[in-house]
């Protein structure tokens, strides 16, 4: 994380993006025990945790500012979606074509993420250029 104002947005972005990255081993790993009994699906929490801490009244710029200030907060939370639930009679509930299309997702999700934080390094190369 780099500590100054300039850099609010490129490192919320790489929180994000490092979120993105945990959810896609934990979904790969999901789709990796898709036949292992009584396995439980897991998953990631970040996207809505970084949503609402960006709700609110004040500009986008110092709502990014404060959550900059409390990022450590936002490491995502793993957990074990629908416990007891169970698709199979062997007792796991990983379902193989969500879990592919969450994957999917996810990988865009990250694509963007990165994508994004390239571009804003890109203005500010061209803001130093001038």
């Amino acid at each position: 994380m780099i500590n100054t104002n300039i850099y609010n947005y490129i490192n919320v972005l790489e929180k994000a993006a490092s979120a993105a990255n945990s959810r896609e081993e934990i979904l790969t790993n999901n789709l990796a025990n898709v036949d292992t009994p009584n396995y439980k699906r897991k998953d990631v929490a970040f996207q809505d945790f970084l949503e609402q801490a960006l709700i609110g009244g004040e500009p986008l710029d110092e709502r990014i500012a404060e959550v900059n200030t409390h990022l450590s907060d936002f490491g995502g939370l793993i957990y074990t979606d629908s416990s007891s639930l169970s698709y199979r009679l062997d007792g796991n509930n990983v379902d193989a074509d969500a879990e592919s299309a969450k994957l999917a997702e996810n990988q865009i999700r990250y694509n963007t993420l990165v994508d994004m934080i390239n571009q804003e390094f890109s203005r500010y190369k061209i803001v130093l250029a001038k």
